[in-house]
């Protein structure tokens, strides 16, 4: 430590000297010093301490706090009365004789001088910063090439070459450089304060996120336990019903068998429609359509959708559901205007949504569905479909007919009919657009042109080829060029009517 109280990090050493043994100035060793406050490294100027930059604030704050504690001051001049006020210039404490004696001296007569009272009441100095080299002036010059203030005598003799305007001009821009500096290091401070405060949200929202999902994984493990006791209980149901069955129909074939080897003509004549009731009701009951009613591979129905969402658990958004829905066949539905409705040529489309046992949707697709469209007279003439499987138990169907007829749709899942399969569809022949135009006559809509023709048996005198008002064949009404019919909402006459149609008769009115 060195003797004003700082760290001394550097030392001296072998330097060149002059005649006398003296170091000289551009070859003396540099003392640098650590400040206890910042630990900022400073090196000391060749001119020592004192060439160190004033640190005007701390001064005033010194003076004034001494001002507050240490009571009444004495006056520096004479050292016999008390201080009551300050020289900014000469920083000296003064009684009220030598304040009087030191503003009538010519040479402090323009000292701004304070009173001690009212500085001790405002709380802060504001006082000239005033020059080093030549007291009593105020640094109120910036010299730019030095980067330092200045007083006039400086500006004038020292800095006489270099560019020295007033501070007020420069305070700005260097003040702002200031400002920047502190507001770069404050939004720095500012910065590492809100990524502390993100990264400990992140570690409490994982935190609870993590405890969420710990509950959602217990309730699917709880539910899946429930599904595994509920279809346990449902196949011993099921099993007991077959065993049922199977003895209905063992007993049923031995009644028949023994009727038939052991009964007279009259014993089985009288007990046959009994009998025929009872076994055709025993084969009815046998075959069910249910799938879901014979333990199979997938009977249980259970599966897991790791990114269907769940809801919120803890206020938390959470995805994972167990899917326990099987499809119910009797109670799958087709939806659809084209399932029973089509025209010939046009495409037609209908939905198969696949249902469970309770009737709700089930939540996805996968199935085995097949559709067959043939025909009911023409068991040759069959219908191309198209299934989509939309991925949430519904299945779209679409189809072209190219001929007209009553066709048998088959709609299956998993080789088995939903409930109506087979249906109906009637497809109806394509309507025949017209071709021409609905005028009065051939004469009126061309013009007057004679190579106009048109659909009706009209004709006229003079070379025309069409028809016209009041000539011979014209329908007498409003009609179709195309074909000659007087129905403006209709469908095109076929060319095997119009060949029957006399090109000397009067066709009034041609309809289906």
């Amino acid at each position: 430590f060195g003797p004003d109280g700082f760290v001394e990090l550097g030392g001296r050493r072998n330097v060149p000297e002059n005649s006398r043994g003296e170091a000289l100035e551009e070859d003396r060793p540099t003392v640098t010093v650590l400040c206890p406050d910042c630990d900022t490294e400073v090196d000391i100027p060749p001119s020592g301490p004192g060439g160190l930059t004033t640190d005007h604030l701390a001064l005033d704050d010194v003076f004034l706090e001494t001002l507050v504690t240490d009571g009444p001051l004495g006056c520096d001049l004479c050292g016999e009365g008390d201080a009551k006020s300050r020289c900014d210039v000469c920083c000296v404490n003064l009684c009220e004789f030598c304040c009087q004696a030191h503003r009538r001296q010519k040479r402090t007569t323009s000292h701004p001088v304070q009173c001690l009272e009212e500085l001790k009441s405002r709380g802060r100095l504001c006082r000239p910063v005033l020059c080093s080299l030549h007291p009593g002036q105020e640094l109120r010059l910036f010299c730019q090439p030095c980067d330092l203030p200045v007083c006039l005598e400086c500006a004038a003799t020292l800095h006489r070459d270099h560019h020295c305007c007033p501070t007020h001009d420069v305070i700005d821009r260097h003040g702002d450089r200031i400002r920047e500096l502190v507001t770069v290091e404050a939004s720095q401070e500012a910065l590492q304060a809100r990524v502390d405060a993100t990264a400990n949200e992140v570690r409490v929202f994982a935190r609870a996120y993590a405890s969420a999902v710990e509950a959602h994984c217990l309730s699917l493990l709880h539910r899946l336990e429930e599904l595994r006791v509920q279809r346990r209980n449902q196949l011993h149901l099921q099993r007991a019903q077959l065993q049922q069955a199977l003895l209905d129909v063992g007993g049923g074939v031995e009644f028949a068998e023994r009727l038939l080897s052991c009964g007279s003509d009259a014993e089985i004549l009288s007990a046959k429609g009994v009998t025929l009731r009872r076994l055709t009701s025993l084969a009815k009951n046998s075959y069910d359509p249910n799938p879901a009613t014979v333990a199979t591979d997938d009977s249980s129905g259970i599966s897991f959708m790791a990114r269907e969402p769940a809801g919120d658990v803890e206020g938390y958004p959470v995805v994972g559901v167990i899917n326990s829905k099987t499809v119910d066949l009797s109670k799958c539905t087709v939806e659809g205007e084209g399932l029973q409705r089509g025209v010939e040529g046009q495409q037609g489309h209908f939905t198969l949504v696949c249902r469970d046992s309770a009737g709700e949707q089930v939540a996805r697709g996968g199935e085995h569905v097949l559709v067959s469209i043939v025909h009911k007279e023409k068991k040759n003439c069959t219908v191309e479909t198209t299934v989509v499987d939309n991925s949430d138990g519904s299945y779209g169907v679409s189809y072209t007919p190219k001929e007209p007829g009553t066709y048998s749709v088959w709609v299956c899942v998993k080789a088995q009919h939903v409930k109506g399969s087979p249906f109906l569809l009637n497809v109806k022949r394509k309507l025949r657009r017209h071709s021409g135009m609905f005028h009065c006559c051939s004469f009126c809509s061309s013009g007057g042109a004679k190579e106009a023709r048109c659909g009706c048996a009209g004709t006229m005198p003079g070379g025309f080829k069409g028809c016209g008002h009041g000539h011979k064949g014209h329908p007498g009404k409003p009609h179709w060029s195309c074909c000659g019919s007087t129905a403006e909402q209709s469908e095109c006459l076929p060319q095997s009517v119009l060949a029957a149609v006399s090109p000397r008769g009067h066709l009034r009115t041609v309809e289906l």
